[in-house]
């Protein structure tokens, strides 16, 4: 029994992640070759009026319109309409005047499948609005709670046909669906008609549809809305009003783990306590959704931080809240699962207790999913000149500091000074300082070029500073080379084999130079969290904890340690690297072990990290990418490595806003958020009242 719920889990998560990750993209595929088509048509229209007017007279005239009016309006709604429907704009009503073109082109002109499937799309945009790739997702939220007029009854309008509109329209597809197959298939028909078994009807007559139309090399006109139809069925599924929701309801009274509620006492449950909610902690918490047992998630901050794209927040980019979603929002449908909002200062492994803000709580299990911290190698006074970039305050202060040296540069009188305050000096060429150099040096060439009058951004002096011999030492030689001189071209300064031996305000010293730099930014090395202090435990020389092949802690085993907490041997023995899909496997795996134990299986066998690759991007144009065998560079690998960071995003509303920004930035070589904000810190390049 135990086995057959867990499936039926599986298969609810599965096509959850479907619908939530493809839904929105068919949808906007929907929208954009709905919108192509009409507005096409009324362009032809636009460019003829002659040619509207004998079309609306002649070819397919309205008998209760004048020809005139007729031309008019219907060139009208295929001019406005259908752009505002391919962005998601006002998509309800722009869907209006759609549908009843395309009723009246059925009935009052030239009755065709491709008429009716026209019609049954707009009215799902009536009934059920836009996707979340859309302008209304994006701003229709704030809008219907602001203060303008009737905001709230349009809301509460819109709530309403949201309600009703969902089972009618998903009762509407089934029906229309049902009607075509009749002729071709009538139990298909009936069980669609019933809503029984719906989405593997669907599924089957996709799969069948599709290949047909591959095997025959063309298909009939309507294919493509065959196709789109049966799809929005396959990830939406049949809906309330149906056998399949009849079904299904009673599983849930049978079964309540179905219905997000717990089928056990949580209270004499073990006690798994997760202490971080990075990438690992949120993880391992996912993977404990349906384990009998009673989870605790401890973060000294309310949100989860997509590490990757900070260093876009660093550089006025991205918005910090487009790269960071609350704890409490991702995981609020977990019912064995409490947030606790606080800072871990130790841990007690004899009384299996850990410290949070000088209150104890106890664990059956551990998690330790801390992370890792700045590394300045015993040189801790320079965290104070050259910052690190791990969490938002990071980004923010880097942000400033950038922003108030462009401002001090135009404002000062002398040449050397200006020079300082325009020289950035990023130390380490890992991924991190070389996004981070590259993005620097776009923002000031050609992001700035016409803010200042009384200096030329381009100007600006970025370098690179690396210890090692070559750029990304993670990656293979012919990539790190390739990125070096995609550096190059963007005008940055790369020092390889250079070591910092001084950091202090007026600037740094490479071996014997001294460079003078008013804003130092340090990307050389991270040092795990103190997790191995709490526990005792042995660590290497970043601190991170030596764990075993179950990733236990040693004579701990209800201990375990993730992510960058964790050294762990991968492949050839080599550790781990720290990125994000490792901790996300890591996170998996302890929670399958945590299962096994807490339901008496046998645990699974030793922790294997899959590599998936690496990427690394250099500028607006170029990145490069490590998959395998396949090695990208340039435009394909700056493709890619975008689509795969905002498809890790955590929530639609992050994806959109990052996929807006990144295309306005690209397209107008604009960054949206050059505001200084916060309080002056000793950080900042200084202000010499002499010199300015």
């Amino acid at each position: 029994m135990t086995l057959i719920i867990r499936l039926m889990q599986i298969i609810s998560d599965l096509l959850r992640f479907a619908e939530r990750v493809l839904g929105p993209l068919l949808d906007l595929f929907i929208r954009l070759y709905l919108a192509q088509s009409f507005f096409l048509s009324g362009m032809v229209k636009a460019a003829s009026w002659n040619t509207a007017l004998l079309l609306a007279t002649y070819e397919y005239p309205v008998s209760w319109l004048d020809p005139t009016k007729a031309a008019i309006i219907g060139l009208a709604i295929e001019l406005i309409c259908p752009p505002l429907i391919a962005f998601g704009a006002f998509t309800r009503l722009a869907a209006i005047p759609l549908l009843i073109l395309s009723l009246v082109i059925q009935f009052a002109y030239k009755p065709l499948p491709e008429n009716l499937f026209w019609a049954l799309l707009f009215a799902l945009m009536i009934l059920r609005g836009p996707g979340a790739l859309s302008l209304d997702k994006l701003f229709g939220p704030a809008l219907l709670s602001s203060a303008l007029p009737a905001a709230g009854r349009v809301r509460r309008l819109l709530e309403f046909v949201d309600r009703v509109g969902r089972p009618i329209g998903l009762l509407a597809m089934r029906l229309f669906m049902a009607a075509f197959l009749w002729g071709m298939a009538p139990v298909a028909a009936i069980l669609l008609a019933a809503g029984f078994a719906t989405r593997i009807v669907a599924l089957l007559w996709l799969v069948m549809m599709a290949g047909k139309g591959m095997m025959m090399g063309s298909g009939p006109p309507e294919m493509i809305y065959w196709l789109m139809v049966l799809g929005l069925i396959c990830l939406q599924g049949a809906g309330t009003l149906s056998a399949d929701n009849l079904i299904y309801l009673k599983l849930r009274r049978r079964f309540p783990q179905l219905d997000g509620k717990p089928a056990f006492s949580l209270a004499d449950a073990p006690h798994v306590v997760i202490v971080g909610a990075g990438f690992g902690g949120l993880a391992a918490a996912h993977g404990l959704r349906w384990a009998k047992a009673r989870v605790t998630l401890v973060d000294r901050r309310n949100y989860h931080l997509f590490q990757p794209l900070l260093y876009q927040v660093a550089t006025a980019s991205l918005s910090p809240a487009d790269i960071a979603t609350p704890i409490r929002t991702i995981l609020r449908d977990q019912f064995n699962l409490v947030v606790r909002y606080g800072r871990v200062s130790a841990v007690d492994k004899q009384a299996h207790v850990v410290e949070i803000d000088g209150r104890q709580l106890p664990y059956d299990y551990l998690v330790l999913a801390t992370g890792s911290r700045h590394d300045y190698f015993g040189k801790d006074a320079w965290e104070d000149i050259a910052p690190g970039l791990k969490k938002i305050d990071d980004a923010t202060a880097i942000r400033r500091r950038m922003l108030v040296a462009f401002e001090l540069a135009e404002a000062c009188e002398d040449d050397i000074e200006r020079a300082a305050l325009l020289t950035f000096v990023i130390v380490g060429a890992g991924p991190t300082g070389v996004e981070l150099s590259g993005a620097i040096a776009e923002l000031a060439r050609l992001g700035m070029e016409k803010d200042f009058r009384r200096f030329d951004p381009a100007t600006t002096r970025v370098i690179l500073v690396q210890a090692g011999p070559r750029v990304l030492p993670s990656f293979p030689e012919s990539l790190s080379a390739r990125a070096q001189r995609s550096l190059e071209k963007l005008g940055i300064e790369v020092r390889l084999n250079g070591r910092v031996n001084v950091v202090d305000q007026a600037g740094v010293m490479i071996g014997e130079e001294r460079i003078a730099a008013r804003t130092v930014i340090w990307a050389a090395g991270v040092a795990a969290s103190p997790a191995a202090k709490w526990l005792g435990a042995k660590a290497d020389r970043a601190d991170r904890v030596q764990v075993l092949p179950d990733l236990s802690v040693p004579d701990l085993p209800n201990v375990f340690a993730i992510g960058d907490t964790a050294l762990v041997a991968g492949p050839g023995g080599q550790p781990v690297p720290g990125l994000a899909p490792a901790a996300r496997q890591g996170g998996a795996y302890v929670a399958r072990v945590i299962r096994a134990r807490t339901e008496n299986r046998p645990p699974p066998g030793p922790f294997r990290y899959r590599h998936m690759g690496s990427m690394a991007t250099i500028g607006r144009k170029a990145a490069i990418a490590d998959i395998g065998p396949f090695k990208l560079w340039g435009m394909p690998a700056w493709w890619l490595w975008g689509l795969v960071h905002v498809a890790f995003l955590v929530g639609a509303r992050n994806r959109f806003a990052v996929m807006f920004d990144w295309i306005w930035a690209y397209v107008t070589f604009r960054r949206s958020i050059r505001l200084i904000t916060g309080a002056e810190s000793e950080k900042e390049p200084a202000k010499d009242p002499g010199k300015a």
